[in-house]
């Protein structure tokens, strides 16, 4: 029998956006915009986008690589959401018929002046051909780098 092994990360991310908290959080609960920041994009095709946002809400994504080889899927479930201050999330993420982690992730919206200040906590637990924390990190890094994207439309 082969040990499983398992890594666990807690990293954060910092980032301030020129939007109010009312409009960054609306580019979290709105299906259309959520989609576009997160899941669109040129290194993946959409198979699958659905967002339930509520407190025990799911959002199912599942993607494929561009060369069709694999495909992804993350499985979310809202644990809390404060209008406009924070959203709780708990995520499992898999590569093709593998899960590869599993995670607890906060976002917090902090009003500062005219700008919103977000603060992403991620803490997962890697598994057997996970990507890592590293990796992890900076798909976050680039997600939010989309997100801001989507606040100048």
């Amino acid at each position: 029998m082969t040990e499983r092994s398992v890594v666990h990360s807690t990293f954060a991310i910092e980032r301030s956006y020129p939007a109010s908290p009312e409009r960054l959080f609306a580019a979290f609960s709105d299906p259309a915009k959520k989609r576009r920041w997160f899941a669109e994009g040129e290194e993946f095709q959409i198979e699958h986008f659905e967002v339930d946002f509520r407190v025990g809400g799911i959002e199912t994504a599942r993607f494929r690589s561009k060369d069709g080889r694999q495909t992804f899927q993350n499985d979310t479930v809202y644990r809390d959401i404060l209008e406009n201050r924070r959203i709780v999330i708990a995520y499992n993420m898999s590569a093709g018929q593998t899960r590869i982690s599993a995670s607890l992730a906060t976002f917090e919206f902090i009003p500062n002046g005219k700008d919103t200040d977000l603060v992403f906590t991620e803490q997962a637990a890697f598994f057997e051909g996970a990507d890592g924390p590293e990796i992890r990190k900076e798909g976050w890094r680039l997600l939010l780098g989309q997100l801001e994207k989507e606040l100048a439309r």
